[in-house]
């Protein structure tokens, strides 16, 4: 079973920086897109950042020039480094990815994380 496990979601104060990291586990043959997601309380999940396996790159106009998603291919991570915070950051960060396991390379599953806290006080 492959599993998505993110980690370095904290309490920051307005203006400082944050890095969130998503490690994988279990049988996968490949991944292709993998990025992060955020849902904050009374709002719909929205994406933050995605990174193609080719290493492309989409972010949402709200963060971008304020956070980078970085992707290792060989340990099937990514990372989101987020400088610049801001209140509105507040939410659970969701990590996301399309992987193809090893026991079926006929199918792509769209996998999450538990999820990470990110709280950014003003």
């Amino acid at each position: 079973q492959v599993k998505l496990r993110e980690s370095g979601g904290g309490l920051v104060q307005a203006g400082g920086s944050l890095s969130l990291s998503c490690a994988t586990s279990g049988s996968i043959f490949s991944i292709n897109a993998m990025g992060w997601y955020r849902q904050a309380p009374g709002k719909q999940r929205e994406l933050v950042a995605r990174v193609s396996s080719g290493g492309s790159t989409n972010y949402a106009d709200s963060v971008k020039g304020r956070f980078t998603i970085s992707r290792d291919n060989a340990e099937n991570t990514i990372t989101l480094q987020m400088n610049s915070l801001k209140p509105e950051d507040t939410a659970v960060y969701y990590c996301n990815a399309a992987v193809i396991r090893l026991e079926d390379v006929t199918r792509t599953l769209e996998l999450w994380g538990q999820g990470t806290q990110v709280t950014v006080s003003s």
